[in-house]
């Protein structure tokens, strides 16, 4: 139940970050729809977003997390640790912001080639050295974000990204009302609200007795072996950037297509966000402590619940998407300069993307397994033969199936990434093991999501003959989506896939 909570917690603020993302993005998607200021502002946004997967959440939080919760659990200068890593990734990033503003223009080729000689470019690499300090104070943020989440601390680190989505909705507005540029707008937005990430969780660590301060790096031992156990973790993150650089290449040689893809990214990371890396951020410190502490059946345990919780939320999340993505994204982002044709195209993204959810998730509880034994390199291996296969498919069916060839490859290469985890973790035993109670609950919750899929995509095609007003209205979508969690929920209960006395022991918590 503890995991249970801190999974509540940190879904709940997700959940909220994200339905701000989407304020956003609607907001974004009217003023200036798949245009060329779009597709730079998306670019130029997701240069630092891409490096902090080295830096922050990837690389190094796989590595610090573990190693500054076992020096918690035994009481060996957690602090002092800590401080170190503070100061070396400071003092690293700082280096690397300089540099990437003089390279700017060569990163946005390597994000977007096709951008080469039309107006796209010139404003990509300006947006792109507005918003890339965003990377300096987001990593350090992620570093005291991981501090706060292995002294079981949520809120703060959770509640940060919200800051970000209120900046951005905040602007837009003021930016409408003053005419102010949109494009420099949110792009100065971008550094801004990193640093109100940063206070906000620098604050709540200092409270909790971690005052951490940028001062001069000590390479000590235990910073040596981070560095060492990081590396891989850092080339795995490297995969994973080739695999967007590679979707985004391909969609940068179809007008639109950055944009159709970054909005359908945004519906299927709803789910993953609130599920999957909620889940993974309480996973990976709970690992950690029970490894050091040699408790293998609570490990069992944790990564079991962790992944049925996951599915029983995602699975029937992947199947809502796969049935009713175009009233989705109409009522969603269909106004102002976003088109009809702009909603089928992301609409079919939308699908696609949905059947890789299952496996997108099941990855941020595979990982754990690995990352809490200070196990980063055999990740990156899988993540190579990832690499491979999405490279050969999006850039090998793009010339036959368009921008969409990017999400098939991201999809396939997802579930690959899955089987390859799922078969390494075997020499782990028991502790990476399926236990009774998953095994006997998962059909069930595939059976009950697919049944709540039907149901939903009748009622849509007779809401789309009979009543299509009703239907492409907030009210509509609404309704139609209530019907179908309500139909998961019952089945849910009815097949055995969720006990009532799970729910009993959620309300009582």
């Amino acid at each position: 139940m503890r995991l249970a909570s801190a999974f509540l917690t940190v879904g709940v603020w997700t959940l909220l970050s994200r339905i701000l993302g989407f304020a956003r993005d609607i907001m974004i998607a009217a003023y200036l729809g798949a245009g060329p200021v779009a597709e730079a502002f998306l670019i130029a946004f997701s240069l630092p977003n891409m490096f902090r997967r080295f830096f922050a959440e990837g690389a190094f939080n796989m590595a610090f997390i573990p190693m500054f919760s076992k020096k918690l659990e035994a009481d060996e200068d957690a602090h002092g640790f800590a401080q170190n890593a503070f100061a070396g990734l400071a003092f690293v990033l700082i280096l690397f912001s300089f540099i990437a503003l003089f390279a700017m223009p060569w990163l946005v080729t390597l994000m977007a080639s096709g951008f080469r000689g039309d107006e796209r470019f010139d404003l990509a690499v300006l947006f792109g050295r507005i918003a890339f300090p965003y990377i300096l104070f987001i990593s350090l943020a992620a570093l005291l974000s991981g501090v706060l989440n292995a002294t079981r601390r949520f809120v703060a680190a959770a509640a940060a990204p919200v800051l970000l989505n209120v900046l951005f909705v905040g602007s837009l507005i003021i930016a409408d009302a003053l005419s102010w540029d949109l494009g420099l707008t949110l792009a100065w937005t971008v550094p801004v609200a990193g640093i109100a990430q940063l206070a906000l969780v620098w604050e709540a660590a200092r409270r909790a007795g971690f005052t951490l301060r940028i001062r001069r790096p000590v390479l000590s031992p235990d910073i040596k072996r981070l560095a060492v156990i990081a590396a891989p973790a850092a080339l795995a993150g490297g995969v994973v950037q080739v695999n967007l650089l590679v979707g985004r290449q391909v969609a940068s040689f179809f007008d639109g297509a950055i944009v159709w893809l970054g909005l359908a990214d945004r519906l299927y990371q709803l789910p993953l966000g609130v599920v999957g890396i909620a889940m993974g951020v309480v996973l990976l410190p709970d690992l950690s402590r029970r490894l050091r502490a040699g408790d293998t059946d609570g490990g069992r345990h944790a990564f079991n619940r962790a992944s049925e919780m996951a599915l029983t939320l995602t699975i029937p999340a992947a199947v809502a998407l796969i049935a009713i993505p175009v009233p989705l994204v109409a009522v969603l982002f269909e106004r102002g300069a976003f088109t009809a044709d702009d909603t089928a195209q992301t609409a079919l993204a939308v699908a696609i993307y949905g059947a890789g959810l299952p496996a997108f998730v099941l990855q941020k509880t595979l990982q754990p397994l690995y990352f809490a034994r200070e196990d980063t390199r055999t990740p990156f291996r899988i993540a190579v033969w990832a690499m491979v296969i999405n490279l050969v498919i999006a850039v090998g069916a793009a010339p036959i199936f368009g921008f969409i060839a990017a999400a098939v490859a991201t999809t396939l290469a997802g579930w690959v990434t899955v089987a390859l985890l799922w078969i390494r973790a075997r020499p782990m035993g028991d502790a990476a093991s399926l236990d009774r109670r998953f095994l006997h609950r998962l059909p069930r919750i595939v059976l009950a999501a697919i049944a709540m899929g039907v149901i939903i995509r009748l009622a849509a095609d007779w809401a789309e003959s009979t009543l299509p007003d009703v239907l492409y209205t907030p009210f509509g979508l609404a309704l139609l989506v209530t019907l179908g969690f309500g139909c998961f929920g019952a089945l849910a209960l009815a097949s055995g896939a969720v006990a009532r006395t799970d729910l009993a022991m959620l309300r009582r918590r």
